[in-house]
């Protein structure tokens, strides 16, 4: 995009844009990086959301979508920026795939010539769509996160790519396509920056974007980095689900490039945007992240995905989950396990959310995962419980809960004497905690419903005391206040 369509973007976007944009975009809160300030507030981002197609799928209506995340509590979403789609009913077994548009629905940001993709030529009906999507979610308060590429698992999908020489009119080169996302990809790499710089360019109006280069980088390009279980014996050991892969060298140094343009692209500009790295399923200590990465994803994350990274002082995402049934309570589980973790971001991905049930109300089997709206309530409940607390303060604390019987604890507490506990599994039990000095008052919040039962209130010299905890399935989670 040349620098007077940019200009003239920021002028023309109306009294609303013209407002955010007189605001920074979100970025990590200096005082405590690991969450974000967004629009003055230190905040967490955690939502339920659908399987990334709301801008590329024409056939989404992505307004109701974005009214059921905000009427939810929820406050972040991710979408795909259309340089990878998926196929109608086969991939990954998602039956009704937002990312699969059908016939016809596809809407690319390059306009087709014939039945062919023009690289040359934008498609404005994307770019607008594009555009309105974002300023919707602006105005609900939902903060975007725009995937740039995606990893391709098979040929199948390289076959319906906008790149691949068959679909264009012109002659990107014929490669492997697990060399795709590589700088080893001849003439494609021209046009992955052409790309990029423009999704990056149309977003100067908006202060609710954050870019992540690539989904699942480790996909195509993997090498091992560990596994969940060594006990496991054979070849199923350093495969998935039980292998923990990362990208490798060439796709490292490809994502360096994409890091690269985007900045690049924003240097002039009055808008800066985080950037997000992919890196991971489950979670491993990070050796080295690409330059000028703010936020480190993971999917399918364990909360040590979190506790390893913690030291890194950026945010960490549990980006996706999936793979573990249809039940709430597992992802449920996962969610407040991670944030109380210390992580920063959680990302459901929901199969209640189709084409004609924008609204999160498509109740059949959909894909390798679940949602719905009592899963949603149980996450809005975790939103509203994070970001009641001073983040700006707020770190995990391994030291609060000494022990805690046949349940799993995670704490998060401020200098001044709050304490947040999650405890995971089934009740009632025992905590012994080890508090400082202080008169204390205490919530139980039930995880689905967010319904509060006082704790009665006590008086603490400091050191060791026990608590009951009260009958609870699935989790439970205590809100102590010192004063």
């Amino acid at each position: 995009m040349n620098r007077l369509r940019q200009l003239a973007l920021i002028l023309c976007a109306g009294a609303f844009s013209a407002a955010v944009a007189a605001a920074d975009p979100i970025h990590l809160d200096p005082r405590n990086p690991h969450y974000f300030e967004f629009r003055g507030k230190t905040v967490a981002l955690i939502t339920s959301g659908e399987h990334y197609g709301a801008v590329l799928n024409g056939a989404f209506d992505y307004n109701r979508y974005l009214a059921t995340l905000s009427a939810s509590g929820l406050n972040y979403t991710r979408i795909f920026g259309g340089s990878y789609i998926e196929i109608p009913a086969r991939s990954f077994g998602i039956r009704r795939n937002n990312l699969a548009p059908e016939a016809g629905k596809f809407i690319a940001p390059w306009v087709r010539s014939g039945d062919k993709f023009d690289l040359d030529q934008w498609n404005p009906a994307f770019f607008d769509r594009y555009r309105k999507f974002l300023a919707a979610a602006s105005r609900l308060g939902i903060v975007v996160e725009v995937t740039l590429f995606s990893s391709h698992y098979q040929e199948a999908h390289w076959l319906i790519s906008p790149f691949n020489p068959t679909n264009n009119i012109n002659q990107t080169d014929a490669i492997d396509w697990k060399k795709l996302h590589t700088i080893e990809n001849g003439n494609i790499l021209g046009r992955q920056e052409r790309y990029v710089r423009k999704l990056v360019g149309e977003t100067q109006q908006f202060d609710n974007v954050i870019f992540e280069i690539q989904n699942e980088p480790w996909s195509d390009r993997g090498q091992l980095a560990s596994v969940v279980n060594p006990y496991l014996q054979g070849a199923a050991r350093d495969r998935y689900p039980n292998s923990i892969d990362v990208a490798d060298p060439l796709s490292t140094a490809w994502q360096a490039r994409v890091s690269e343009w985007i900045a690049s692209e924003e240097a002039q500009l009055p808008q800066k945007h985080l950037i997000a790295q992919n890196y991971c399923n489950f979670g491993f200590p990070v050796a080295e992240l690409v330059p000028r990465v703010s936020i480190v994803n993971f999917h399918y994350a364990y909360p040590a995905a979190a506790e390893a990274n913690y030291g890194l002082g950026k945010a960490i995402g549990y980006d996706e989950t999936g793979f573990l049934g249809r039940e709430d309570a597992v992802y449920m589980r996962q969610a407040w396990s991670f944030m109380f973790a210390g992580g920063g971001l959680f990302n459901h991905l929901d199969y209640s959310f189709t084409v004609g049930h924008e609204d999160g109300t498509d109740a059949e089997p959909n894909g390798p995962g679940g949602g719905g709206a009592a899963l949603r309530r149980s996450l809005s409940v975790l939103n509203k419980v994070v970001n009641s607390m001073p983040l700006d303060e707020l770190k995990p604390d391994p030291r609060v809960v000494k022990h805690a019987s046949g349940v799993t604890a995670r704490a998060l507490s401020t200098p001044r004497g709050l304490y947040a506990i999650y405890f995971d599994g089934e009740g009632p039990s025992t905590a012994m905690l080890v508090l400082r000095p202080g008169n204390y008052s205490g919530t139980w919040i039930d995880i689905r419903t967010g319904e509060t039962t006082p704790l009665a209130g006590f008086r603490h010299a400091g050191g060791e005391r026990m608590i009951a905890i009260p009958e609870f399935k699935s989790g439970i989670a205590l809100r102590l206040d010192r004063r």
